[in-house]
């Protein structure tokens, strides 16, 4: 297929990464095939993973990554030109069933497919629950996953944060390729979306602790709590409230009787 739009995209979002002098930490690209379909599963840290997690396919094969991504910005006035000109897919999450299916064409088709399985950024910036799409997708395509973590982009651009493209120049950022998952692990969504979440889990672990620390002084909101950073914790690293005690119960005391009345006889 032609792709009049793709290949400037790319050239402009190389160039954006070079005039803020990002510090790009590529690996795994032996990973990367050359040919045939294959699912990308990447985590979501920030705004500009879907940009980021293109570039070691570009540089390793000179290959382009289908993202499947809201339906909402292939409707925007702006992005949606751009989105339908690269071939992305839209997902209705009110029709989940007809995207799957358009993935799976694609898949069938040799084209690579990226997926962001925690379908959001979270704020705690480690890995959340999987959605079970990328699973069903690989074993119905007859495809491999390819596992990819991003870190540090959550430094340069995300929700939440103030935009400051300035203060991000020369940051840091890992993106790291994983070894591809056969479809043959993943004929079982939940097992396979289990094992999935289990190999990110590893890849993400092994890109933090390469990762440089934070200076002393220097703000570390994107570093995740559990590594000592103040971003706020996972759900399961938050203590359950504790509750209250209930107060003792009332003892209703007898009205004093009036001046003048005897007291009533006790039994």
């Amino acid at each position: 297929m032609a792709e009049y739009v793709y290949r400037p995209v790319i050239s402009v979002a190389l160039g954006l990464f070079r005039a803020l002098d990002l510090k790009l930490d590529i690996r795994g690209q032996e990973h990367i095939p050359a040919t045939g379909g294959g699912v990308v599963l990447i985590n979501h840290v920030s705004y500009l993973d879907f940009a980021l997690a293109g570039v070691p396919f570009w540089h390793a094969q000179k290959r382009m990554v289908r993202f499947m991504a809201k339906k909402s910005t292939f409707e925007h006035k702006v992005s949606g030109p751009l989105m339908r000109g690269m071939h992305h897919i839209p997902v209705d999450r009110s029709a989940g069933a007809g995207s799957l299916r358009a993935a799976v064409e694609a898949l069938r088709a040799g084209e690579l497919v990226g997926v962001f399985p925690e379908a959001t950024i979270h704020p705690h910036y480690c890995l959340a629950p999987f959605k079970s799409g990328a699973t069903r997708m690989a074993a119905e395509a007859n495809v491999p996953v390819i596992p990819m973590v991003l870190w540090g982009s959550q430094r340069v651009l995300t929700k939440g944060q103030p935009r400051n493209l300035r203060k991000a120049r020369h940051t840091p950022v890992s993106i790291t390729v994983g070894a591809p998952v056969p479809p043959a692990d993943l004929a079982d969504a939940a097992t396979g979306t289990a094992l999935l979440f289990g190999v990110m889990s590893k890849l993400l672990d092994e890109s933090q602790r390469r990762y440089p620390p934070p200076a002393p002084g220097e703000p570390d909101w994107w570093q995740p709590a559990h590594l000592g950073g103040s971003a706020p914790p996972r759900p399961e690293d938050t203590p359950p409230a504790r509750a209250e005690a209930a107060p003792p119960p009332r003892t209703e005391q007898p009205a004093p009787a009036p001046v003048g009345q005897a007291e009533p006889p006790v039994a």
